[in-house]
């Protein structure tokens, strides 16, 4: 699915989810060797229970991009550790990206070409699903304890509302 974000004219951010997925530690290997074509990132979909804080996150991202202040070693690498609410990089893709194991996951790609889609398709050995599936199959309190969001919180706002605020006000904690 191409999302558009408005507050960057011209750029886009495909997402795609996989279930299924068999070769989770080859595309793991790839990305930490930096051999990996298209750039992607890999995110546990297991903690994602809705595309909106992904599009806060890549927004995060393409502002730090545009700065030249990426804490990260490239763009999407930015996405997963502007996801994860955290302030520690390899905490962030530990828990909010994707292990040798990990079988659901949500591959981003920003500013995609044709070619990178099918690329990404190619690439991934699982079966893709509508991104609705999301509020479904994510790990509530696995999502809850990493993001440490209380009854309280939930009682007067959304979980992606909660996950939001924590993504846009990590840097001034």
């Amino acid at each position: 699915m191409e999302l558009k974000l408005d507050t960057h004219p011209g750029h886009t951010l495909h997402l795609f989810l996989f279930r299924d997925v068999q070769n989770s530690k080859e595309l793991l290997n790839l990305l930490q060797t930096g051999t990996l074509q298209p750039e992607l990132a890999f995110l546990n979909a297991l903690m994602v229970p809705d595309t909106f804080p992904i599009l806060a996150a890549a927004h995060k991202s393409l502002l730090s991009h545009s700065r030249g202040s990426l804490t990260t070693r490239n763009l999407h690498s930015e996405l997963i550790f502007n996801y994860s609410g955290s302030k520690h990089i390899t905490e962030s893709l530990k828990r909010c990206g994707i292990s040798d194991s990990s079988s659901y996951i949500l591959v981003a790609r920003f500013d995609a070409s044709p070619e990178d889609v099918a690329a990404v398709r190619a690439l991934v050995g699982g079966v893709e699903l509508d991104l609705s599936e999301l509020p479904k199959r994510a790990d509530r309190a696995a999502v809850l304890k990493h993001y440490k969001i209380s009854s309280v919180e939930l009682d007067i706002s959304s979980l992606e509302d909660a996950i939001i605020c924590r993504i846009a006000a990590r840097d001034a904690m």
